[in-house]
């Protein structure tokens, strides 16, 4: 089953491509160590705090993690201009590179409902998506898009400051039907936690989607008449190098808590520390229209997440070769 815009992809003349000088000083990587560094910063202070700090430093550490927890999210407000800081110096940090294969297209349904960003892959962490935050003005027609992450994030001390500031939302049934009531566009990865668990470093080749039973969001896409772009993002993979134990156990426990109890590390080798600064590129495809349904059937989903899945698959192929990865599969899961 074939996308009806499959042969404008294919039309490079239409393609909209920027690009960020990459730099990687002191400021960007400062800038990503505010953000993406903040689960080694809590992990390393919680340890220091219990089992080194005397006892007067030890209450002001847990004081300020709890009230970090009881803070609303977006406190302070002009965190908000932090955030945009960050991502902006991210973007110069991982030489940020966007291709949108079909800017009008994404002009034209933006303007009559929510459109859902469906990110791939998620690897160890997601953090590609950055590239759909407004600051960055990458997206067409992506004024108010936020990107939807695990809510584990919004349980932290501190994490659930610096990723609301830099537009992230939980990713809960509530906050993803509620934007696309509101035609309220955003981005998120439908592969999530379990395409984590799926990660083998014996595999360096294959690159996990866990996509075949991933087909809830399909299902509000139809409810609401809302369109699926498929995204992808290159050289995510070997950002971090990463440990991570397994079994069923693990894997129930994760799907409970969000997250994979795993060991990663980035630039030096720092445990939970900042990803190498790899040149990132997301690729951006063209809408998949969907019709708004009263009555969604299972022979619906299934038919509009097969035709997500191979305009994913169709992605990778027209683009894998110029990114320089043209000895890797993907590997729907």
């Amino acid at each position: 089953m074939k996308n009806n815009s499959e042969s404008k992809n294919n039309d490079t003349s239409k393609w909209t491509i920027k690009e960020t000088p990459q730099v990687t000083g002191f400021l960007q990587t400062m800038a990503v160590i505010i953000w993406l560094g903040q689960s080694g910063i809590v992990v390393f202070m919680s340890i220091y705090a219990l089992f080194f700090a005397s006892s007067w430093v030890r209450m002001v550490i847990l004081g300020c993690m709890l009230v970090s927890l009881i803070l609303p999210p977006d406190f302070p407000s002009i965190g908000h201009q932090l955030g945009d800081w960050i991502t902006l110096k991210a973007a110069e940090y991982f030489g940020l590179k966007t291709i949108v294969e079909d800017e009008e297209a994404l002009l034209r349904h933006s303007k009559k409902a929510a459109l859902i960003y469906a990110f791939s892959p998620h690897d160890v962490l997601p953090f590609s998506v950055f590239a759909f935050n407004p600051i960055l003005e990458r997206v067409p027609g992506g004024a108010g898009i936020v990107c939807l992450v695990t809510s584990a994030v919004f349980n932290v001390p501190f994490m659930k400051h610096i990723y609301t500031w830099v537009k992230a939302k939980p990713v809960d049934r509530k906050t993803f039907l509620g934007r696309l009531h509101q035609k309220e566009s955003f981005a998120f990865c439908p592969g999530g936690v379990q395409e984590v668990i799926l990660l083998d470093t014996k595999q360096p080749n294959d690159i996990v989607l866990f996509l075949q039973n991933r087909k809830g969001f399909i299902k509000l896409s139809l409810a609401t008449g809302s369109p699926i772009v498929p995204t992808f993002g290159f050289h995510l993979d070997g950002a971090f190098g990463y440990w991570a134990p397994r079994g069923a156990f693990i894997e129930k426990l994760s799907r409970t808590i969000g997250f994979l109890p795993m060991i990663y590390w980035g630039r030096c080798f720092i445990p939970y520390g900042i990803p190498h600064a790899k040149k990132l590129t997301i690729v951006i495809g063209s809408p998949i229209d969907v019709p708004k349904m009263d009555e969604v059937t299972s022979a619906d989903v299934e038919k509009y997440h097969q035709l997500f899945v191979d305009e994913v698959i169709q992605l990778f192929e027209r683009h894998k070769h110029s990114e320089g990865y043209g000895d890797k599969q993907l590997r729907i899961a």
